[in-house]
């Protein structure tokens, strides 16, 4: 019989931020927990009976709710600290001590709730020498070292949209410390303070590639290797009508199959490891796939061993159902499975339960500032606006008789 989600029932307050932290937040939610995201308040906007803020423009706000807040004001801040008494997860995007210097760093927070997992985000190594300054995802690959392996060869390094360091090494690790400090907790009764970054985010991510220097894999400068866009068994290729596959046939037995389906002379076999024919090989490779357009060649190697496929693209995913473009959870619970990214949720056992989220992971509905916090706060700390907190400047503030 298929249960709740295995975060259902923990309270998460997020501060609102960039990709990372956001990110760190969706996982949660996806993963049934509450999150509360805290925005900035917009006075005469938000909380304001017949007034409307603009949406906050992040897209990561799936199952999340909003209060708003202005961190300026003692009393918002004071808000802020009786939440956290009775909260799980603390999600902090801000640069080293910006929450410390309101009053709400883990010092505070911590001490008035020994369960609570402050977890923080930050861009680079806060006792790196980079730890005082601003940054994005490229200048975090960069100073890890990762930037320099990506990219083809004598050109420059080349970062993979912001995937890497602000999502796979910031808001992914995030999560994955939380729930380690969840874990803790369970045997221990006490949170901790979970420290990420994205420089060692990344860094780790690329465990594989950074010791892989040391050996014959990575024996040309970037973009002249195996993985990096030097092997032609392991590269892309443009097809007739400009579209392109992607080939991965590294294993001998896996490149016999491709050879013999290109049409090309099995003498390939012999001579696939010399790396002097690499160049040669590439050219045969790209005139030959240029002599058929994707879909055709989609015919001659779906159902093999050619590790070969089509590159999709988002729009054409988004409109074929018989490609795979519906986004599902990540990992699937059988018994507690995460909550549906798809709205479409016929099988809970592959796609999430519940209700899914309209845009089928293509589009997010925007989440207002204070959207739905005045609700998660009766329903998740038993809060009421009348007997616990009021409204200043549009940012929610404690009230002093509050049940709290």
């Amino acid at each position: 019989m298929v249960g709740p989600p295995p975060l259902k029932g923990l309270k998460v307050l997020e501060f609102a931020g960039l990709a990372p932290g956001p990110f760190a937040g969706l996982l949660l939610a996806d993963a049934g927990a509450n999150v509360l995201r805290i925005d900035r308040a917009v006075p005469g906007k938000t909380h304001t009976a017949g007034a409307e803020a603009p949406p906050t423009g992040d897209l990561l706000t799936r199952h999340k709710s909003s209060i708003a807040v202005d961190l300026k004001s003692p009393s918002s801040v004071a808000f802020i600290r009786e939440l956290a008494k009775a909260s799980d997860i603390i999600i902090d995007p801000f640069r080293p001590g910006v929450l410390e210097k309101l009053g709400l760093g883990p010092e505070v927070l911590c001490t008035i709730n020994p369960r609570l997992v402050y977890s923080r985000m930050a861009g680079f190594r806060r006792d790196g020498k980079y730890a005082a300054m601003a940054g994005h995802d490229i200048n975090y690959l960069a100073v890890s070292g990762v930037l320099s392996m990506l990219g083809r060869r004598e050109e420059k390094p080349h970062p993979p949209w912001n995937i890497l360091a602000d999502f796979a090494g910031g808001g992914a690790t995030l999560f994955q410390g939380i729930l380690l400090a969840i874990i803790s907790r369970e045997k221990t009764g006490r949170g901790q303070v979970v420290e990420a970054n994205m420089v060692d985010g990344a860094s780790y991510l690329a465990t594989f590639p950074r010791q892989a220097l040391k050996t014959p894999m990575v024996s040309e400068p970037r973009g002249g290797n195996m993985l990096d866009g030097g092997c032609p068994y392991y590269d892309t290729y443009e097809t007739k009508d400009g579209k392109y596959v992607a080939v991965g046939a590294l294993e001998p037995q896996f490149f016999a199959v491709l050879v013999r389906r290109l049409g090309l002379s099995d003498d390939l076999n012999r001579t696939r490891a010399d790396r002097d024919t690499w160049p040669e090989m590439t050219r045969r490779f790209e005139a030959v796939f240029k002599s058929k357009t994707r879909a055709e060649w989609e015919k001659v190697f779906d159902g093999t061993d050619a590790c070969v496929t089509p590159v999709l693209e988002y729009p054409e995913l988004e409109t074929d159902p018989a490609r795979e473009g519906d986004q599902r959870p990540s990992v699937t619970l059988r018994d507690t499975p995460l909550l549906a990214a798809h709205q479409k949720t016929t099988d809970p056992i592959r796609q999430g339960q519940g209700d899914g989220w309209p845009g089928n992971g293509y589009e997010n509905q925007p989440l207002l500032p204070g959207q739905g916090g005045e609700e998660a706060l009766r329903s998740w700390f038993g809060l009421g606006k009348e007997t616990d907190y009021g409204v200043q400047k549009g940012g929610l503030v404690l009230k002093p008789k509050s049940k709290l």
